[in-house]
């Protein structure tokens, strides 16, 4: 069921030559709530001691996602997905009666709306289509997987995101095939920019831009292979790239021998059989010329987008789940309850180049476990507990999370 609705959703099966035309609209969605017995305040890792006992607790709607497909026939197709992230953006121009009658304009809510996929395809055969346009890029588990019903958590793998782009989208060229038990993808693409590169979440956000346009300075390359077998599936994936110099203002002669090339590797898997899921992955990249990045990213401008903070030269992201369909003995029809538990460690400042400080609270173990309820195949109603587990003198970040979430199609035909 998951890896069908995968695979329509975002194209993992080309349109047959020759085929009549048919539009698909689909998409999936998230509202979740979770209670954190830990403090929220940005400054909570400065002196930790301070904020012990904190909790709060918070309503979320982190993706709510429009798929649009259209197959034109004769090995064309295209695809588009729209995300809202957190309830998207609410803004509005109001009259302000006790500031004299003032036009302000007023953020209702934060958020983010995004175009993650846009793209033209052509199909020449199962094993040779290519693709133009706005791709996501499948490096690592999540980026390859990130629909509600391919993880067990209320939200997506924690480390992933800490550490590269989730949900990774870029505008660029792909050549993908399967034949067998096999499937590759190939793209071509923008480098990351390395003046948003940061501590916290290392090269993650890289990957957008604060501008109406992507700087496109240097090209970067990503691949990824896939192999299944008898109910697992193994997959590994790399990016490489140079990052350095992807700012409006070019570096003086200074800065010349500075790349920045960033390379990340991942291998991850999965297995469904015995009525159980079992799903993990490894991330880890290294960034070269870290500490000159650095360097120069804190002598921009206060008002640039950059983070201006230490950036490491290492970062590592682990993760394993599994979950165990309690209804499969007593025979449920058409409906599941997985119990599941998860592990996870991340660091996105694992090692860092000579001079630069590292931040401790920056890696951490995760451990969680929960439900996962389908009454219907395209449905989920998730809670777990987790625990994030700091390294001293930080305090531990637990919190109980509930969600509830689908993905499939609403119209389909031709």
């Amino acid at each position: 069921m998951n890896s069908k609705i995968t695979s329509l959703l975002i194209g993992a099966s080309a349109c047959a030559l020759g085929a009549s035309a048919q539009l698909t609209v689909g998409g999936y969605g998230e509202a979740t709530y979770s209670y954190n017995f830990f403090s929220d305040a940005w400054n909570r890792y400065k002196n930790p001691q301070n904020f012990a006992g904190q909790h709060h607790g918070r309503v979320d709607l982190p993706h709510v996602v429009v798929y649009l497909g259209y197959d034109f026939g004769k090995g064309w197709s295209m695809g588009t997905e729209i995300e809202f992230e957190h309830g998207g953006v609410e803004t509005a121009v109001e009259m302000e009666d006790d500031e004299g009658g003032e036009y302000e304009t007023e953020v209702e809510r934060g958020g983010e709306v995004a175009l993650e996929q846009f793209w033209l395809q052509k199909s020449f055969m199962p094993q040779l289509n290519l693709r133009v346009g706005h791709i996501v890029v499948p490096v690592g588990s999540t980026n390859r997987a990130h629909m509600p019903v391919e993880f067990f958590g209320v939200y997506r793998p924690e480390g992933d995101a800490k550490i590269i782009p989730c949900t990774w989208h870029e505008t660029g060229i792909s050549l993908w095939g399967h034949a067998g038990r096999w499937r590759y993808e190939a793209l071509i693409m923008p480098g990351l920019d390395s003046d948003r590169f940061g501590r916290e979440g290392w090269v993650a956000t890289g990957g957008g831009s604060p501008y109406e346009f992507k700087i496109a300075n240097t090209v970067a390359g990503a691949a990824r292979v896939d192999y299944r077998v008898d109910g697992l599936r193994v997959g590994v994936s790399g990016y490489a790239g140079n990052t350095f110099s992807n700012t409006l203002t070019k570096p003086n002669s200074n800065w010349e021998d500075v790349k920045g090339l960033l390379t990340i590797g991942a291998v991850d898997f999965d297995y469904s059989g015995y009525d159980m899921i079992v799903r993990g992955g490894v991330i880890y990249g290294h960034l070269s010329n870290s500490d000159r990045i650095t360097a120069y990213n804190k002598k921009m401008r206060n008002d640039s987008p950059s983070p201006k903070t230490n950036v490491a030269s290492d970062a590592i992201s682990a993760g394993v789940e599994a979950g165990y369909d309690i209804f499969a003995p007593i025979k449920v029809r058409k409906q599941k309850f997985y119990l599941f538990a998860r592990y996870d460690f991340y660091d996105s400042m694992l090692r860092t180049a000579g001079g630069i400080l590292r931040y401790d609270w920056c890696g951490r173990h995760r451990v969680a476990a929960g439900v996962n309820y389908y009454p219907i195949p395209q449905i989920v109603v998730k809670g777990e507990y987790s625990a994030g587990i700091m390294r001293r003198p930080y305090n531990n970040e637990p919190s109980v999370s509930v969600g509830v979430a689908y993905t499939g199609f609403f119209t389909r035909r031709k």
